[in-house]
């Protein structure tokens, strides 16, 4: 029984980390509008495979090194800021090419370009700084207890357990598969929708590309 609850607490951790808005969510939305399914969980894959790097990187500890060394986090994230303003460009370019031309959208590099961000991306190193870090440790934790006194004790999960990360990853894999596809079967039945949501999702990039640029010179210049 604790492992099944062990196993839940991780999707919902899992689901937590990925799901909300962001430059991650982004990209996922613009490949899978404008090249489908397929390349909308292409680019969630690759933001997926950025945070197991960073669930390594936790494990040696390396993690708590780059955030320790606040010059090199500094680079991190201007770094960063850089590839979003790059990306949303080429995400505006692609809807232009493909849906006011007529050329077809080609492959697209959804996977790299997740990949590098979500490795800039300082909100995943906080997170595996923080609550990532707590997952790993052996030991036990009362979930709801700070939400309410009357709740403790009803979800207490075992940390450090293989079924809490199993269940981490599987949340995540859940919604990098998920969000593309119900995009892209939205999208079928709304012909408006794909430009809407990529000229969105390039406005995200953009977004925070100014965003991690100013906190990156910020950080630089402290």
């Amino acid at each position: 029984m604790d492992a099944a609850v062990s196993l839940l607490a991780g999707m919902v951790f899992g689901l937590a980390l990925a799901a909300p808005p962001g430059p991650m969510n982004a990209v996922i939305a613009e490949e899978a509008v404008v090249r489908g399914r397929l390349a909308g969980a292409r680019a969630g894959l690759g933001a997926a495979t950025a945070d197991f790097v960073f669930f390594l990187l936790a494990v040696f500890g390396i993690v708590t090194f780059i955030e320790r060394f606040q010059q090199l986090r500094g680079v991190m994230v201007l770094v960063g800021g850089c590839l979003m303003l790059y990306y949303a460009y080429g995400a505006i370019k692609d809807v232009q090419d493909t849906y006011t031309g007529e050329t077809t959208p080609a492959e697209g590099k959804g996977f790299r370009k997740a990949f590098v961000l979500a490795l800039t991306n300082p909100y995943q190193i906080v997170f595996w700084l923080t609550v990532g870090v707590g997952l790993l440790e052996p030991g036990r934790t009362d979930v709801l207890a700070e939400a309410s006194a009357s709740l403790a004790g009803v979800l207490v999960v075992e940390t450090g357990s293989p079924a809490l990360l199993v269940g981490l990853f599987a949340g995540i894999g859940l919604w990098v598969t998920a969000f593309p596809t119900a995009l892209a079967a939205a999208k079928a039945r709304i012909d408006t929708l794909a430009p809407a949501v990529a000229y969105l999702s390039a406005a995200v990039l953009a977004g925070f590309g100014c965003y991690f640029l100013y906190d990156g010179a910020t950080t630089l210049g402290a």
